[in-house]
């Protein structure tokens, strides 16, 4: 028989038990064209419930954490720091079924495949499938990783969620988390306990795509500062009546910042800044605008990224100078709610090290990139755990239905991880 035989069926297996369970996945969250598993709400519970009797049935050890993240584990394994696998599993409303998904998955298998092999790591490897790391449901991210680092704040605990108001901490208290810890800023992971954080996740931009990879390690990810709502309040007027040098208008008030915005991002790229710019959501409110009706009120939303905390910072003081100046040309007032920051991340450099060295050895493509998009790996850099990520070659972007990831390109991935946990480094 050809020693390639049990590889190939490892394979097969590998390939149909992903399949089935993203599909699994989909079927308890399918909303519209997307998914839709709500961070801290009843979309996460399931998706968490549906992976911890996946492993179960594979016969690896489940619980939840103090703060309700999965935890799966091998039945044995030896003493010392362990190495974290894992990701999310909650997502944007009518996203997409492998952000997040795809990486505990990934982690699972991992598991399994060292369960049958009866190969007993070097050091402990657990997979955590973590809550709440997508920001639209309470305008923070990363609160499950977050929380277990101590990092949450009295203000994050009482940012209400996007459908119901309700805050984040009845939320968690439904759950049987006690806030009253998270409120005082107890940490529930010791970063000396932890060897190293590996994420896997796909890639949400085109680069992979474009060059043709399916899988790269990651260099380090973009933090940010945002404001979920930010007011800009004039006059209503008749839209026939009222001249121009006497009009108080929201509208075009917003839309010159805006443009304005865009000219500084412009001359801070040609200065060789790393920075992204967006408005993601912007309205007038639709009970009282009308074509013939001066708005006098707008809401926008505000959003940059960067790799450098400084641009970020300087970016931010920009958008309060053009805001104090609009405002005093137009006669409007701009309200701006409470400022979100996620700190910048690099990933471990003995790591990104390793994992290429690991990516020649496999046949992968020894291919580095930057994320543009945050991930809980950013949290747990910025604790101190060394940490690191792999991409994995998806189509069609992300945070949208039409996300477009190959098993195949996925098992590539798994396989590096894999090789990793076999190969840990360890902290010096």
């Amino acid at each position: 028989m050809s020693t390639t035989a049990p590889v190939a069926r490892r394979r097969n297996s590998e390939r149909a038990f992903l399949a089935d369970a993203f599909d699994g996945l989909r079927a308890l969250s399918v909303d519209g064209p997307g998914v839709t598993r709500e961070s801290y709400g009843p979309g996460e519970d399931r998706a968490l419930d549906f992976v911890a009797d996946l492993a179960h049935r594979e016969g690896l050890t489940t619980s939840l954490d103090p703060l309700k993240n999965l935890v799966i584990g091998l039945p044995r394994e030896r003493p010392g720091p362990c190495v974290l696998l894992g990701s999310h599993l909650d997502s944007v409303p009518q996203g997409g079924n492998f952000d997040g998904a795809a990486g505990v998955l990934a982690g699972l298998v991992t598991l399994m495949r060292l369960k049958e092999a009866g190969v007993t790591p070097p050091l402990p490897v657990r997979v955590l499938g973590l809550r709440g790391e997508e920001s639209p449901w309470f305008g923070k991210a990363y609160i499950g990783s977050s929380a277990l680092m101590g990092a949450l704040s009295a203000e994050d605990l009482e940012s209400p969620h996007r459908d119901t108001g309700q805050s984040l901490a009845a939320c968690m208290e439904r759950l049987g988390i006690e806030v009253e810890r998270v409120r005082a800023g107890e940490r529930f992971l010791d970063p000396a306990d932890v060897a190293a954080w590996l994420e896997i996740h796909i890639e949400q931009g085109p680069v992979m795509v474009a060059r043709g990879f399916p899988t790269a390690v990651v260099t380090g990810l973009r933090g940010n500062v945002r404001h979920r709502r930010i007011l800009c309040r004039g006059e209503a007027g008749h839209s026939g009546t009222v001249p121009r040098w006497l009009r108080r208008d929201a509208v075009f008030a917003t839309a010159e910042l805006i443009g304005r915005l865009d000219e500084h991002w412009r001359a801070m790229l040609e200065g060789g800044e790393d920075l992204v710019l967006t408005c993601g959501v912007i309205g007038t409110n639709p009970a009282e605008h009308a074509i013939t009706r001066i708005p006098d009120e707008v809401g926008f939303s505000f959003e940059a990224r960067s790799q450098n905390r400084a641009t970020l910072d300087r970016l931010h003081q920009l958008l309060q100078e053009e805001c104090r100046t609009i405002a005093a040309e137009r006669g409007v007032e701009f309200v701006l709610d409470r400022r979100v920051d996620t700190a910048p991340a690099a990933m471990d450099e003995a790591w990104v090290r390793h994992l290429l060295e690991l990516s020649g050895r496999l046949g992968l493509p020894e291919e580095t990139l930057p994320s543009g998009a945050g991930h809980d790996a950013a949290v747990f850099a910025n604790a101190g755990i060394p940490s690191a990520m792999i991409f994995v070659r998806n189509a069609n972007g992300s945070h949208n239905p039409h996300e477009a990831m190959e098993i195949e390109d996925l098992l590539a991935a798994i396989d590096l991880m894999h090789a990793a946990v076999l190969e840990p480094l360890r902290a010096p």
